[in-house]
């Protein structure tokens, strides 16, 4: 019973952990870590020729790429946040200090048609602009500082990022030849190009094997794009 417990708490835990990105995110996260750690992984496999200790120092500074990139793509998600928090605010005291109600209408109006294009008739969607309306004029304007859920998601994107490329590290651990250790680490990598776009798909309701097969192409591709341009 207490296993149990244990393991809801966990759950529960990872839960409020992810829940700061939408699937969406999550996903774009995973993907944009893999890709940075198949850079250096099938480039090595390019211009080390089996080498294991140039291997294991590549290694190394394939974590601390990611490392670094996970802090930067953090970073930047959190100026995306506060900028659309910043454009939210501006709109509302936009709204609020309209000259006219017909003017203040027009603006959400606009709003509306932008957020939810082709979802509403012409009827719905006036009747949903003057109920955005109404709500508006009694909202307190938003924050433009960093909160707890802002911190969070960013740790998020972070340790997204980053742990994408601790499975390139495993095959080393458990393969002494150093070759094969380096090719098995690309295979489970490609492998987890493929999971993202199974998980992707099961989230845009599209083929699962379909997608998977191609952001396993798009990332193997994006990867030989940056090699060739000395990434």
């Amino acid at each position: 019973m207490s296993e149990l417990g244990t393991s809801s708490a966990s759950r529960g835990w990872y839960r409020r952990f992810v829940e700061h990105l939408d699937p969406g995110e999550r996903l774009g996260e995973l993907l944009f870590g893999l890709i940075m750690v198949l850079t250096f992984t099938l480039g090595a496999g390019i211009e080390l020729g089996g080498d294991p200790d140039a291997t294991r120092e590549l290694l190394i500074a394939a974590l601390g790429c990611n490392t670094a990139w996970g802090i930067i793509d953090a970073a930047l998600y959190l100026i995306g946040r506060l900028s659309e928090r910043s454009r939210t605010r501006r709109l509302v005291r936009s709204i609020q200090s309209a000259a006219s109600p017909e003017h203040a209408l027009a603006l959400v109006d606009r709003e509306v048609a932008n957020r939810f294009p082709g979802f509403a008739t012409t009827a719905s969607r006036a009747a949903l602009t003057r109920e955005v309306l109404a709500r508006v004029g009694e909202l307190k304007l938003p924050s433009g500082r960093v909160d707890a859920s802002d911190l969070w998601a960013g740790l998020a994107v972070f340790s997204l990022v980053f742990f994408t490329a601790l499975p390139a590290v495993v095959p080393f651990l458990v393969v002494r030849d150093a070759h094969v250790a380096l090719r098995a680490s690309n295979a489970v990598l490609i492998g987890l190009l493929f999971f993202v776009g199974w998980r992707w798909a099961a989230f845009t309701g599209a083929n699962r094997w379909l997608t998977g097969l191609f952001m396993t192409l798009l990332g193997v591709a994006l990867v030989a794009l940056a090699i060739a341009l000395g990434g």
